[in-house]
């Protein structure tokens, strides 16, 4: 049993760096390893509706991966390619690591956007450089919220564990 324990604590540190780490699924892996010890404990300390809570955070942090690159773009008038290149650009940016993960929604924004204005003037690049760090501004807002997210879910946890 102790050693179920180890494997759900590294699970819950490692997903609580992916927060932070775009290339790790970081608060499904935290609510895996939250699933673990309540398993490992036989559900004594976490039940059902604790579960179901949790799980209901770990979908909400999901939802906020994308609709927070998205609103950023969408706030300085991004058209629908670059919200289109925003979203390949952070596929992309998987495959570099970190910094592809950052750089990646922007460049893909920025290429987007000067495919939709067919402008590679000084005007066109403005708009362009606007929109792509109007999605990479999304994207950090979006780390921000997943961390009060996680928070939520360890104090949660913790309280159900402990009460």
């Amino acid at each position: 049993m102790s050693l179920l324990y180890v494997l759900a604590a590294i699970l819950i540190v490692v997903g609580l760096a992916g927060v932070v780490l775009p290339a790790l699924p970081g608060l499904p892996l935290a609510f895996l390893g939250m699933l673990l010890a309540a398993w490992a404990g036989g559900f004594e300390q976490i039940g059902a509706a604790t579960l179901v809570a949790l799980g209901v955070l770990t979908l909400l942090s999901l939802a906020v991966d994308v609709w927070a690159a998205a609103l950023g773009a969408r706030r300085v008038g991004a058209s629908r390619l670059a919200l289109a290149g925003a979203v390949l650009g952070t596929l992309a940016g998987i495959f570099f690591g970190p910094l592809g993960l950052f750089v990646g929604p922007f460049l893909g924004a920025l290429t987007g956007e000067l495919l939709h204005g067919r402008r590679l003037g000084p005007r066109g690049l403005g708009q362009a450089s606007r929109v792509g760090f109007g999605t990479w501004l999304g994207i950090v807002f979006g780390i921000a919220l997943k961390l009060m997210l996680a928070l939520a879910m360890l104090g949660l946890f913790a309280w159900a564990w402990w009460h």
